[in-house]
C-alpha cells in the first residue's frame, strides 16, 4: 500500500501508480470541487459518537478517470482536532482520502494512518545512524552518503527477519545487543587470547542466528518476473 500526503495529490501520479498496480491512500486536497463534493454526502456511516465515515466518486479535472473519495467526518469539541473545517458545515472537521482501495472508509483511513510510523524510522536514522550528523563538499557525495545510510537501514531490516529476531529491534539496541561486544586482548601462558565479555552472551547465543541466516531463502520481487510466477534465490552456500 502506497500512503502520501497531500503533495502527491496529483493524476500524473496516480495514473503511474495504477499503471503498475499499486494500491494507494493519498491525501485529498481542499480544493473547491473536493469540499462541494463532501457537502453533498448524504449518507454517512456512524463509526463512534466522535467519528462518521462517508464517500463518494469524482472526476477532477486533469484527471484521465473518475476516482473513489473517502471521508472521515469528526465532530468538533473541546479538544483540537486534527481535520479541515468546511466553511459551510459548521462543527465538524474533515479527512479526506483518494484511495484504489475497495476496503471500508474506516479501515481505509486506518491504513493510511500506519504511515505516522515513518516518524519513528526517521528518529531512529538520525539518531541511530546519523543521517543527519555529515554533510560532504558536493551534493553528490552528500547523496550518496545519505544513500549509504539507508541501504545499511534496510540491511538490518532484513537482517532481523532473516536471523528470525522476535519482534521489530531499533539499529541501536541491534549495536548493544547483538553486534557489540566488550573484549580485552590478554594471554595465556605464551598465547596470545581475546576474552570476550560474558554480558555479551557468547557464541552460543549467536549460532542459532547464524544458522536462520545461512538457511534462510531471499525473495525476488514479482516486479522482476514479469512472465512468470515469482521465483527465489537460493540461501547463500557455505558455513562461514
Amino acid at each position: 500500500m502506497v500512503r502520501a500526503d497531500s503533495g502527491f495529490f496529483d493524476g500524473k501520479f496516480l495514473d503511474f501508480l495504477e499503471e503498475r498496480k499499486l494500491p494507494y491512500v493519498v491525501v485529498a486536497k481542499m480544493t473547491g470541487r473536493i469540499k462541494k463534493e463532501a457537502h453533498y454526502i448524504d449518507q454517512w456511516r456512524q463509526l463512534d459518537s466522535t467519528f462518521s465515515a462517508g464517500e463518494f466518486n469524482v472526476k477532477l479535472q486533469g484527471w484521465s478517470c473518475e476516482r473513489r473519495i473517502v471521508v472521515i467526518r469528526e465532530l468538533t469539541g473541546e479538544k483540537p482536532s486534527k481535520g479541515r473545517k468546511l466553511f459551510d458545515i459548521p462543527g465538524y472537521t474533515f479527512r479526506m482520502f483518494v484511495t484504489s482501495s475497495p476496503l471500508p472508509p474506516e479501515q481505509v483511513w486506518r491504513e493510511y494512518n500506519r504511515r505516522a510510523d515513518m516518524e519513528n524510522r526517521i528518529c531512529e536514522l538520525k539518531h541511530d545512524l546519523a543521517a543527519d550528523g555529515f554533510c560532504m563538499k558536493g551534493f553528490y557525495e552528500t547523496e550518496a552518503a545519505f544513500r549509504g545510510i539507508l541501504m545499511l537501514f534496510n540491511l538490518l531490516g532484513e537482517f532481523q527477519r532473516a536471523a528470525g529476531l522476535p519482534g521489530y529491534q531499533q539499529p541501536a539496541t541491534l549495536r548493544t545487543q547483538v553486534f557489540i561486544c566488550g573484549a580485552i586482548l590478554g594471554s595465556d601462558g605464551r598465547e596470545m587470547v581475546l576474552r570476550l565479555s560474558s554480558a555479551w552472551g557468547g557464541l552460543k547465543r549467536r549460532i542459532p542466528l547464524l544458522d536462520n541466516i545461512l538457511a534462510y531463502v531471499f525473495p525476488a520481487s514479482p516486479k522482476l518476473q514479469p512472465d512468470g510466477p515469482a521465483d527465489t534465490l537460493p540461501a547463500p552456500a557455505g558455513n562461514s
